[in-house]
Formats: structure tokens, sequence, C-alpha cells
């Protein structure tokens, strides 16, 4: 037996391959959008995939579960509750099958959604590893408020966290110490809000570490676990819809985003996305565009800050940059909505200035400070007395919020963020200055709560 962990780091999301060597067979769960990891390792062990299991409809990312059936003949085993609309068959507590010498069983395990399983591999009868999908991270649990208006089944979040506190004693935490605990996500997913940097773990070092398996009464578990939970991206409800029907192939459909020429005139009124350096972008760019540059993070943001029914642009830097950005914008299922994508941007007509930073730190009083970090971090760690908060995935929606009686710069952590977010300020405050405090916002110190 054999149990190889596949991460994507852009997403924190982990995808496993169980390989029987025995029978030469293998069972994938939660696979990625991009099956082909997957077919060079069946052919590089002589094997064949002979099962696809889906932990739940992931809101993160999408699963590439439907085409990795139709091309090997892998049979689907998802829980009856998602309602899947593939061919598939039916996988909840009671249900179980064998590859050589190892066995797969179902748990319903519900709390980050109505449909959630996790999946027990015994071999010779003895339990050696669960794959616990979103219910049981490494020092976490999966969040249980993406399901209220998403999916085949839909549940109140209150209602969500009651059953995963239910799953978590009930089913995962009787099984034996030395089990394996293998998740789906890692540190920085927005499926949970403290995921370990770690990717694997034990029953009974979770029982130990984990905040959420300590002994709690049900409504201090559940008052706990509904605190502080991050944004809700704007794809994730889609990427569930997407996955409960399953997606189209991957490749193709990433070779169908049209590549532009350059100097090829662009719609109006056709949302522009730029991702190159915050720097080249203030030098000239398209009026109007967002600026989400190339990053660890780019799906993400993309998926947080543009909704799933916006066409738009693609600009890149060079031709390598673009083709990898077109696959992240996959990994989320946003790549129909690339209207074009093109290298170097046309029609430079707008500019932004650069922020006298020793100007704005002696007289911060004399700017409008917008930070769009999440709630939470601006609670936890103000950096500027009097600033209003507006997180970067809303700003689109709230920007009207901010005055226009002074110049306005717009912050974040590191950067990162708030190039994207002036990007989105300048154009809709035309007759106001707008500036980035971009990286320079690190060498700023934090500042005592005003409330």
């Amino acid at each position: 037996m054999k149990i190889e962990q596949f991460e994507d780091k852009g997403l924190a999301h982990f995808s496993y391959v169980i390989l029987s060597e025995c029978a030469r067979e293998v069972v994938l769960i939660d696979p990625a959008r991009n099956p082909q990891p997957y077919y060079d390792y069946a052919q590089a062990n002589d094997a064949q995939i002979v099962s696809v299991i889906e932990t739940h409809p992931h809101a993160d990312f999408v699963s590439s579960h439907r085409e990795i059936a139709q091309r090997t003949g892998a049979t689907i085993r998802v829980s009856k509750l998602v309602g899947a609309d593939y061919a598939h068959v039916a996988f909840d507590e009671g249900n179980s099958f064998t590859v050589g010498q190892l066995t797969f069983r179902a748990l319903n395990t519900p709390g980050h959604s109505p449909d959630s399983l996790s999946i027990v591999l015994s071999r010779d009868g003895k339990d050696v590893a669960v794959f616990t999908g979103d219910t049981l991270f490494i020092g976490d649990v999966g969040r249980p408020d993406l399901r209220e208006s998403a999916g085949n089944l839909t549940a109140k979040r209150e209602e969500l966290a009651r059953q995963m506190y239910h799953s978590l004693r009930d089913k995962l935490m009787t099984l034996a110490d030395e089990v394996l605990v293998y998740p789906a996500h890692g540190a920085g997913s927005l499926c949970g809000k403290a995921l370990s940097g770690a990717n694997s773990s034990t029953i009974g070092a979770e029982k130990a570490g984990n905040y959420a398996l300590r002994p709690l009464s049900e409504e201090d578990f559940v008052q706990e676990l509904l605190a502080d939970q991050p944004f809700i991206p704007k794809y994730f409800g889609y990427d569930v819809a997407l996955n409960k029907a399953g997606a189209p192939a991957y490749a193709p459909s990433v070779q169908q985003v049209p590549r532009l020429a350059a100097g090829t005139k662009l719609e109006q009124g056709v949302l522009v996305v730029d991702t190159r350096p915050e720097a080249e972008f203030k030098q000239g760019h398209v009026e109007g565009a967002l600026n989400i540059q190339q990053g660890g993070k780019f799906e993400t943001w993309l998926g947080s800050i543009v909704g799933p029914n916006e066409p738009f642009y693609l600009v890149a830097g060079d031709q390598k940059t673009q083709e990898d950005l077109i696959q992240k914008a996959a990994k989320i299922g946003y790549e129909p909505l690339i209207k074009g994508a093109l290298i170097g941007t046309p029609a430079t007509t707008d500019t932004m200035p650069k922020l006298d930073v020793a100007t704005f730190r002696a007289h911060p009083e004399n700017y409008t400070i917008v930070d769009i970090r999440n709630e939470s971090e601006a609670k936890a760690e103000p950096l500027f007395a009097d600033a209003l908060n507006i997180p970067l995935p809303v700003l689109r929606e709230r920007v009207s919020e901010i005055p226009t009686t002074k110049p306005v710069v717009v912050h974040c952590a590191g950067g990162y963020r708030s190039a994207a977010g002036s990007s989105i300020v300048a154009p809709a405050l035309v007759d106001t200055p707008v500036f980035d405090l971009s990286e320079e916002v690190k060498s700023f110190q934090p500042v005592a709560a005003t409330h």
C-alpha cells in the first residue's frame, strides 16, 4: 500500500492517491482540477484508477472527478445527499468497498457541509488512516457557514456547527489514536480559520492539540466555531454547484480561452484584470482595470474580487505568466469568464500617483485612510487611528462609503492587497487623489485601538 499526497499550494489543497500494490489499482480522493498528475502517477506505477471519492462538493476549487471517470472508467463515489448530477455510486455510512487488501468505508460527518464524508482506510481489518475532507483539519475543523445558500442541501451555520460537534466526537474521535489523519486542506485555506502548516497528523495528536476537540459543551463549541471565521469569497457557491454537476474537461477548457494579439481593441464595459506588478500597473493601465497581481494566492483573490458571472479580460506581462494565470483561473472554474487573454496592455490611459510617505507619516490626519484588511485583522492590530475598514472582498460594493473630502490612502498588511484595493478605489473616486501605501505599510507601528 502507498498513500501519496498531492499539494496545490495556491489553494492549500491536498488530494490523495492510494495505491494497492498487489492489485495495481488506485483510488483517488478529492482530486484537483488538472487530472494529469494522477494519470502520470498511475502510469508510473503500472496501475489503473478504479475509483474517485469526493468527500463533499468543494467550495474553494473545482474537482476533476467527472473527467477522470469518463476517461478511465473509474467509479465516482459520493454521498447520496449531494444529489450529484453525474454518474456515481452512493457512498454513505454502512457502505464500503475493497481494492486488493485495502477497504474503504464511509462515515457521514456533516458539519462543514450537510453532505460531508470522511473515509476510513483499513488494511487486513485494521484502521490505518482517515481522509477527513473539510471536517477535521490539522489544528482546526471546517467552517460551517458555506452552505446556507449553495448545494443540493442547505443548512444554517448554527445547525451545521452542532452537527460538526457530533461528527467529531461521535465518529472521528472514536477511531484509534494511531490512525493517520489526512485532511483536504492545510494552512492558508479559507475553509477553516486556524489551520496548521502540517500536512498530516493522527487522531491522538488532534485530540491532544486541536482546540475543537478539547472537552467543550455543545453550546461553547458552537459559539467558538462560529466566531471570527474568514470572509466567504464570491466564487465559493459557484464552485459548489459546478462540482455537483461535474466540471468540463480541464485541458480543452483551458485551450478554449481566446489568446488575443497585441493591440486588440477591448470591448467597452468589460472588466480588465491586469496581473502585472503594481509598479508597472501604476505607470499605465487600461481605464478601470483591477490590479490583481500574479502571486501565490492569485486564484483566491480573483474569485474573491470578481464574481462568477463577470466576464473579464486577463492581462499578463509575458506568455509564460499568461498561461499560468489561465490555469490558475481554471482551478476555480473561471476560465469560461475570460473573454480574452493578452500580453502587455493596450490603451494605457490611466496612471496612479506615488505617495509621499514622509508627508503622510508626518500628517496622516490630512488623509482618509482605508484599511482593506479583514475585519478581524483590523481589530487585532489597528495601524492608524480612525481608519475606515472596508475589507477587500467587499470593496467594489462599498467603495461609495469612502469620503472624498481628503486624499485617500489605501493599505493592507503587506502591499499585495492594497495594489488591488487602490485600483478599485481610484476609478470610483475620479476627482480625489488615491494612493497605495503598498509595502511601506510594514514601516508603521500599530496604534492603540480607539474603541
